[in-house]
């Protein structure tokens, strides 16, 4: 089984932050893939469904960023999910909007959410990390995550969550590279070069 984690805020004062960046993922996913109806389990919210033919589990942790360890562990030492089978969306400072970056274990770069998944399932879980671009010093971090996107973050946002959703049976099949190869495809693909047949003659 794989576990699919978002990470955000639960209620709807925070649906919209980029600190919910995750949710918005796993919400996407969900939807495009016919998940089940979602249920309250693990102090979460979660689905169940499947990618590539892989029964998957997705979870959005309900208690708050800082203590989404205790869900997430919760739902992994009951399904018996080592940490190479969690992949965790989550929000990325030191990442461009838009960009895209897959890896796993690692450093928690100050991420609360990761901090406290840490503590509960160690570091090797996958980590898909979702840039939301740094407001220039840390003393703004906190009002940067914990604000809304703009309208002109819609010009990215929502072809990256929709592209996320296409590739996700990648990750089912343990091809992270491919997953973030295949996202990076759909937001550019490669231009069309005409073939010499196709240039018309002057």
């Amino acid at each position: 089984m794989l576990l699919l984690v978002g990470l955000g805020n639960p209620g709807s004062r925070y649906a919209e932050h980029r600190h919910n960046i995750g949710f918005m993922a796993v919400d996407e996913i969900v939807r495009r893939h016919g998940f089940g109806a979602p249920r309250k389990r693990f102090q979460g919210e979660v689905r169940e469904g499947s990618l590539a033919g892989e029964r998957v589990l997705a979870l959005k942790p309900q208690t708050f960023m800082n203590e989404s360890g205790r869900s997430v562990g919760e739902a992994a030492r009951f399904y018996k999910i080592p940490p190479e089978g969690i992949v965790v969306f989550h929000d990325e400072l030191d990442l461009a909007p838009g960009k895209l970056r897959v890896k796993r274990g690692g450093g928690l770069a100050g991420h609360n959410g990761l901090r406290s998944l840490a503590g509960q399932i160690g570091r090797d879980f996958r980590r898909v990390r979702l840039g939301v671009g740094h407001p220039g010093h840390k003393d703004r971090v906190t009002g940067h995550v914990l604000r809304g996107f703009s309208k002109a973050d819609n010009a990215w946002l929502e072809p990256l969550i929709d592209a996320i959703a296409e590739a996700a049976p990648l990750l089912a099949k343990g091809d992270d590279a491919g997953f973030a190869s295949k996202v990076a495809l759909i937001l550019k693909p490669p231009e069309h070069k005409p073939k010499p047949e196709e240039i018309p003659n002057n």
